[in-house]
Parts: C-alpha cells; sequence; structure tokens
C-alpha cells in the first residue's frame, strides 16, 4: 500500500511516447507479479512492482485475462490494467505470399476488406515514404536508390494486426522488423564470408527474380547461380518475369502478372526492367521475395550453367545447360519449338 501511495503519479503515467501496438500474451494461471514483469520485460510499463501494487489494491489482479493483446508504451498502467480484463480475439491476420508486388499486396488489403487504409498503404510503399518510420533501426532502406519504391522490402509473411484501428503505418512497420530480424542477418553473414559483393538492393533485386521464376524450392539456388553467372559472362538475364513486371496491369484478365508471355512480346516491351533488351540487374525489385529466394541469391550452387528451361511435365522442374546449343536441344527436346 504505501509503495503505490508514494509512487501513485507514475500509475497514470505512460511508460513512452511510442504508440506502435504491441502484440503480448498473457498464459492461462498468470499470476499479477508474472504479468506486471513480463509488461516491463515488453517494455510496456517501467515499473513492475508499482503495477502489481495496483492491480492487488484495485482487487483485479484475479481479473487479468489470458489471452491476445495489441499494447502500447504510450498507455498508462492504469489503462493497461484496463485493458488486461477484457481478453481479445481482436486480432486479426493478415497473409502476404511471397512473390507479390507491391500493388497486389495493397489490391488485397483492399479487396479483403483488411480494416486498414490500403490506399495509405499504397501510397507510402509506393512512393518510399518513411515518415514515422524508425530510421535509425531500419538503416537497411539506405541501401536503395534514393526516391525508389519499397518494393523488395515487403518482407511476405504472415502478420497479426489490431481488429480495430490498426494502420498502414502498423502493417509496413511488421514488415520491415520481420526483414530486419530475418533478411537483414543473412546478408551480413553472406557479406562477411565473402559470399557476395552486391549490395543489399541488387541482392533484393536477383532474388525477387527467383523468386518469380522458379517452382520447385530446391532449384532456387541453380536459378540464382544461372542469372549471376550470366552476369559474370556480361550476358542479359533473359528473365521473363522482368517482362511481366514492365507489362504492368492486364486489364482483361484482372492480373498484374501476364501469363504467358509469347517470344515477340519480349522485344516490343520498352521498359528499363526488360532484361531480354537491357543488360545488367534492372532497376530495382519487382516483387516481394521470401528469405528463401534471398539466400539462394547469397549462396548460390556452384555450376556454370548459363541457360535453363521448364520441363512440360507441369512439375516446375527446369533442365539446365552450359550451352547455348545444349539449351536449344533441351528446348527442342522439352517444348517441341
Amino acid at each position: 500500500m504505501s509503495y503505490l501511495a508514494n509512487n501513485e503519479e507514475a500509475i497514470y503515467r505512460p511508460y513512452s511516447v511510442d504508440t506502435r501496438p504491441m502484440r503480448f500474451e498473457v498464459t492461462p494461471g498468470s499470476t499479477a507479479r508474472a504479468i506486471a514483469e513480463q509488461l516491463a520485460a515488453a517494455g510496456l510499463i517501467g515499473d513492475a512492482t508499482l503495477f502489481e501494487a495496483y492491480v492487488r489494491v484495485q482487487g483485479i489482479g484475479d481479473r487479468l485475462e489470458a489471452g491476445t493483446y495489441y499494447l502500447h508504451p504510450a498507455m498508462t498502467p492504469v489503462e493497461i490494467a484496463a485493458a488486461l480484463q477484457n481478453a481479445q480475439a481482436a486480432s486479426i491476420r493478415v497473409t502476404i505470399p511471397e512473390g507479390w508486388r507491391l500493388e497486389q499486396i495493397a489490391d488485397y488489403l483492399r479487396d479483403r476488406q483488411i480494416p486498414l487504409d490500403s490506399d495509405d498503404y499504397r501510397r507510402r510503399v509506393l512512393s518510399g515514404d518513411l515518415i514515422g518510420l524508425d530510421l535509425i533501426r531500419y538503416a537497411f532502406l539506405n541501401s536503395r536508390p534514393a526516391g525508389t519504391s519499397l518494393e523488395g522490402y515487403l518482407f511476405p509473411s504472415t502478420f497479426e494486426l489490431p481488429a480495430e484501428g490498426a494502420t498502414a503505418l502498423d502493417l509496413l512497420t511488421r514488415q520491415l522488423d520481420a526483414f530486419l530480424a530475418q533478411v537483414v542477418p543473412v546478408y551480413q553473414a553472406a557479406v562477411e564470408s565473402g559470399n557476395t559483393t552486391l549490395d543489399l538492393y541488387a541482392v533484393l533485386t536477383l532474388a525477387s527474380i527467383v523468386e518469380r521464376e522458379a517452382v520447385l524450392p530446391e532449384e532456387r539456388p541453380a536459378i540464382a547461380a544461372v542469372y549471376l553467372n550470366r552476369l559474370a559472362a556480361g550476358m542479359k538475364l533473359d528473365a521473363d518475369p522482368t517482362v511481366q513486371y514492365a507489362m504492368g496491369y492486364q486489364a482483361a484478365t484482372g492480373q498484374w502478372w501476364k501469363t504467358p508471355v509469347f517470344l515477340e512480346e519480349y522485344s516490343s516491351v520498352v521498359s528499363p526492367y526488360n532484361t531480354y533488351i537491357y543488360t545488367g540487374i534492372p532497376p530495382g525489385p519487382i516483387a516481394s521475395p521470401g528469405l528463401a529466394s534471398i539466400v539462394a541469391v547469397l549462396f548460390p550452387d556452384e555450376h556454370d550453367y548459363v541457360y535453363f528451361v521448364a520441363t512440360p511435365d507441369g512439375s516446375g522442374a527446369h533442365v539446365f545447360a552450359e550451352t547455348y546449343d545444349k539449351h536449344v536441344e533441351n528446348v527442342r527436346r522439352y517444348q517441341n519449338r
């Protein structure tokens, strides 16, 4: 009682001004003391002893419910205690698949009526708007050219958002946090080990092509190596997904990726993303690559293949070749051309 009385003012003062929601779990059977310690460890409150004293004096220590909550450090301990008496299944799951371009993500948010501003999300990621983001935490964004979109950094995964009050910034922050946790350490390890000399933006660009090209997970390192071999030899990448990306939205089918793309279309799509016309790495990522495709670019197979062609059996497998003549033979054999 005396500790609470001597520190009563702090109960009505938030721990920080950070309003970003944090997922907080209360497991069944958790005591008031354990919950208070968890809150402090999560950075949601500053004084676990004070919080425990408050809920016990108020007689609500036994009314803190197990469940999933979305809390933030700008809430006062009084507000947090009130929230913890009302367990919410109040969260929604948003799943972003690997290989989607940013417009597809925005369309999904709109079409599935995810309760956040999909137009604001589209605007932010297309324009590369970093307002409201912790630029020190997300220093990896500095690897992209000035003025470019956030394509490639929108990590694909499943995210939980508050069912009410979620913003475009909430989803974007979760995607960047996942990128920071999963991609950045792998990239740094590859650089430190000498496995790659590519900057992060180039890695993401190539990985996005691999993501769109590979069907079988086990082929990602082989396909990544083909593109790296082509770059080393001064060849054009000749990557179909870059042509599809350049062609943009297909109103006739309501799709962002034209399928199939015909040979005669390769040379008619005038865009720096068309790797059948321009040599080198395209201007930027064409989609959100998953971790496996990024790892494939950082740690590719070691081989001398510079060509591959899909087999017609529907498995998604490819046949690889070191020479153009062998590639032509494979095309005739597997695609009857």
